[in-house]
């Protein structure tokens, strides 16, 4: 497939505006040169976004919500439903984009926009559903309901490692709220967001809307932190490290805005004797080597009965020897490089970590060079043996690093080997034994915001509210009642009646 013919498709240039409001553009700042981790070529360069076009930005950001709230929802949705029709026609261009600036399989860029126009369609049927409640007043001729309004500007914080999706995530469900959108993506993927912010463009103008309600900022920490800071924001939505996400939380809390966090993930998969075996091996190779283990719901660990194993570690390692590692927009590849060379460095730091910790490396990760691993950024996919207490096991590595534990007797020492972690994003049990299974979803179960049976940790599906506890953050993004987080509620009371009578039955006469 011809990365050009994708680049010009999605109007990719070499040099590329990285700061507009929808079809305007400022070009002030210094350049971002984005190299492909798959072939280390120079793909094209972004402009950053200094403060005083930020500024710019927000005041149109501001101006376009006042209208925009104006708008009924179901008008909203049209756009996103026209939005999402865009998506289908650029489907293969942008997943082509993504794979090559990301470094993620082709199958896993088409399944990435896929996921795009999944929450375009959701959104869309949502545009007619933002209901409220009516109640009861204990004031006779009195009625109540609640309500939900527009909130203002949502920013969006986005991680490297889902370039377009993340995004939409939010700003689908955010634009048929009566929200407008400020996007920093992340410095590692900034083509991807210039890509995006075009299509949107292009819907507004054919729409007449102002300019405003789709805006794009780019840069490091520093434009992060002109939002985090910014009290026009009211709600900031951050994906990225838990680091990252503790930092956001407190400048956006020191202003008493809200955040929307998903943050880091150390997702296990536990396997009880009645699992089936041939099931758990695909899901736990999928979900430890996919995208190359840079997935927040990446398997990490292997809980396994000491029963099994055996079994188990042999067959997940059998199926590791038939992974394919090479450049992801060759199909017959399972596995692409890491993002750049800061990546390599971490991964191979922490494969010393376990040797040094006492782990027992099965199978042997490494650097990979020669021809077609010219980037650096490849690597091979790594399995230990390891403990539950070890520090490393306890961080998240964002690598293909997959750590086998073992448990022994009921199921509830495996859910708590699984939950003594920081982290709670995803996880999963693999058994047929239904009183294994439900227990691993009660209230002393598994504490991760995602909780499987019989399918791995990685990946999920729009109509599910997606987001984890703990030091990931507590945000809930994509479905279920997620949209509530982009709106202000409000409690309305009506008195139909020409007297005036108080709550509680209180006596305030003149």
């Amino acid at each position: 497939m011809n990365i050009q013919d994708s680049l010009n498709k999605l109007g990719l240039t070499k040099h590329n505006i990285g700061t507009s409001t929808g079809n305007n553009s400022f070009v002030d700042g210094e350049k971002i040169f984005s190299y492909s981790p798959v072939d280390g070529k120079l793909i094209g360069t972004v402009s950053t976004t200094t403060f005083h076009d930020y500024n710019k930005v927000i005041q149109s950001a501001q101006s376009a919500f006042k209208y925009w709230r104006t708008v009924p929802a179901p008008q909203r949705g049209e756009i996103v439903r026209q939005f999402g029709n865009k998506l289908r026609d650029l489907k293969e261009p942008l997943g082509v984009l993504v794979s090559y600036e990301m470094g993620k399989s082709f199958q896993e860029g088409l399944g990435e926009v896929q996921e795009m126009i999944d929450i375009c369609d959701f959104a869309v049927g949502l545009s007619r559903q933002l209901h409220g409640l009516t109640m009861h007043s204990e004031r006779p001729g009195h009625r109540m309901y609640e309500q939900y309004h527009p909130l203002g500007i949502v920013g969006i914080i986005s991680a490297f490692n889902f370039p377009v999706a993340v995004w939409s995530w939010n700003t689908a469900l955010a634009w048929i709220c009566g929200d407008v959108c400020v996007w920093k993506p992340s410095e590692k993927t900034p083509l991807c967001s210039v890509a995006c912010q075009k299509i949107i463009a292009d819907i507004l103008k054919e729409n007449n809307l102002p300019e405003g309600i789709s805006c794009l900022v780019n840069g490091d920490h520093k434009v992060g932190e002109y939002m985090t800071k910014d009290k026009r924001i009211p709600l900031i939505s951050a994906t990225g490290s838990s680091r990252m996400g503790k930092i956001v939380a407190s400048e956006v809390g020191a202003r008493l805005g809200k955040s929307l966090l998903e943050l880091g993930g150390n997702n296990a998969i536990i396997v009880t004797p009645d699992a089936d075996v041939k099931m758990t091996v695909m899901g736990a190779v999928f979900g430890a080597v996919g995208t190359a283990g840079q997935r927040c719901t990446s398997t990490r660990r292997l809980i396994i009965h000491e029963d099994i194993y055996n079994e188990v570690r042999d067959a997940v390692v059998s199926a590791y020897k038939q992974i394919k590692i090479g450049n992801p927009l060759d199909q017959s590849n399972h596995v692409g490089p890491l993002i750049d060379t800061d990546a390599v460095k971490m991964y191979l730091q922490a494969l010393e970590k376990i040797k040094k910790q006492g782990g027992n490396i099965i199978v042997e990760g490494g650097l990979l060079d020669g021809k077609g691993f010219e980037s650096r950024c490849y690597v091979k996919p790594s399995i230990a043996e390891a403990k539950p207490e070890y520090e490393i096991v306890q961080e998240e590595t964002f690598a293909p690093i997959l750590y086998l534990l073992k448990y022994s007797g009921d199921v509830v020492n495996a859910i708590e080997i699984q939950n003594n972690v920081t982290q709670g994003l995803s996880s999963a049990i693999m058994t047929n034994n239904l009183r294994e299974a439900e227990k691993f979803l009660s209230a002393s179960g598994s504490d991760c915001g995602i909780a499987n049976v019989n399918i791995g940790t990685s990946g999920a599906e729009i109509g599910g509210a997606f987001g984890g506890e703990k030091d990931t953050g507590g945000g809930r993004e994509s479905g279920s009642d997620a949209w509530k987080i982009y709106m202000r509620r409000q409690t309305n009371t009506i008195n139909f009646t020409d007297d005036l009578p108080l709550a509680q039955g209180i006596k305030f006469d003149l």
